[in-house]
């Protein structure tokens, strides 16, 4: 089967778009890149999409849901113009969607209980429509209805790509927030340990953003961290932040990482007088200690660090991983065949077939949910949808 997978993380920047080629093969699925497209929204969307992440009205959030089903869509078709294919050569789209508000732990609701939600737009039907191709989106949800968190969802394709028959491997993923998968040698995935560690780019992009007026979106490869000193009092501070502490399954976003920490975060820089490269040194070093501080709850050796996502390129980041994680090796995806920045794309085009095959997406001993369940909800490309997709298990690569 051919498979696009979408996905526009919590720095809310633009869609990742990859296409796979997946093959069931008697020792599992066998997954193949066959290209990457990625769509920047224009500066003027991102910040809609944050500002309504924060304090949207309905009327926001339901233009927005449609407005990013035509992002999603055209980056779904420039991903296979890219890979010098049509549509009619792909079987079916994954859509993680737009996260724009993330709550795990719930809210109490008077004579319910707590009530835990999710909620990422990007209306899947103008995606199938648009493209012509069957469409699973809303992923999270059914993970959080059997109590689990909604995320991380990506460790079981970690385990796929990046399990060693003899190698311990910690992946890790720098997104706008950071999470990590332990793969011990020879795992499946029944025996995974995977959970966000806290911050990466959101806070890093957020201060240049604030700092700035707008005009610069990243601290590009970490210069300007690089050139900063970290201080040790406010590294403090921030790493006695209480969800460092909580116990997995856990997952977080820009409910705890978002404008509120900005806040803190310059005013703290006020205080202490710091510069901003000073700052964003501080914030370099946190994120990398908040991924070191998962060796608490792993049993066992770590033999290698494996890191992707946008934060890979941030040298400073890079640098306080390799230190923290010593003697073991510190590299990134592409040094064991894969994009940092496509991972997570992929893996929502892997969901995404294993939701059409019947198999279930989510690990529990990850998320916290009471059992493995089948994952998203499916809008079809037409009344066969089903009996073509299931004529496609031949391995066929075109209709």
């Amino acid at each position: 089967m051919n498979v696009v997978g979408l996905m526009s993380g919590t720095s809310a920047d633009g869609v990742d778009a990859a296409l796979i080629t997946i093959v069931r093969r008697k020792g599992g699925l066998h997954v193949g890149m066959l290209a990457f497209h990625s769509l920047p929204y224009p500066r003027s969307l991102q910040r809609r999409i944050l500002s309504a992440s924060v304090s949207g009205t309905v009327a926001d959030i339901c233009h927005l849901n449609a407005l990013l089903g035509e992002w999603f869509a055209d980056a779904a078709l420039g991903v296979i113009r890219s890979a010098q294919l049509s549509p009619e050569n792909v079987d079916l789209i994954g859509s993680h969607g737009q996260t724009v508000h993330h709550l795990p732990h719930g809210i109490k609701d008077t004579g319910v209980g707590a009530i835990r939600s999710t909620l990422q737009i990007a209306e899947p039907a103008v995606i199938a429509e648009r493209t012509g191709i069957t469409t699973v989106a809303d992923f999270r949800p059914r993970d959080i209805a059997a109590g689990g968190q909604g995320a991380p969802l990506t460790p079981g394709v970690h385990a796929l790509l990046f399990r060693h028959p003899r190698r311990a491997r910690l992946i890790v993923n720098l997104g706008g927030i950071s999470n990590v998968t332990y793969l011990p040698s020879g795992s499946g995935s029944e025996e995974l340990i995977a959970f966000d560690t806290g911050p990466a780019n959101m806070v890093l992009d957020g201060l240049m953003s604030r700092t700035t007026n707008g005009r610069v979106s990243m601290d590009r490869e970490g210069r300007l961290a690089a050139k900063g000193q970290v201080d040790s009092r406010l590294l403090a501070k921030l790493l006695a932040h209480p969800y460092l502490s909580q116990t997995p399954p856990k997952s977080t976003g820009r409910e705890a990482f978002g404008a509120k920490m900005l806040d803190e975060l310059l005013n703290w820089q006020q205080a202490r007088r710091l510069s901003v490269e000073d700052l964003l040194a501080t914030c370099s070093r946190w994120t990398a200690e908040s991924v070191g501080t998962a060796r608490r709850w792993i049993k066992g050796e770590i033999d290698e660090v494996i890191v992707g996502g946008g934060g890979v390129r941030n040298r400073a980041i890079m640098g306080h991983l390799s230190d923290i994680f010593a003697p073991a090796p510190v590299t990134p995806f592409e040094a064991h065949g894969w994009d940092s920045k496509a991972l997570e794309s992929v893996a929502f085009a892997v969901l995404a077939y294993q939701t059409a095959m019947g198999q279930c997406g989510n690990v529990p001993s990850v998320t916290g949910a009471m059992s493995p369940r089948l994952l998203g909800c499916i809008v079809p490309s037409g009344p066969h949808w089903y009996e073509h997709l299931r004529s496609r298990k031949g391995g066929s690569k075109t209709r």
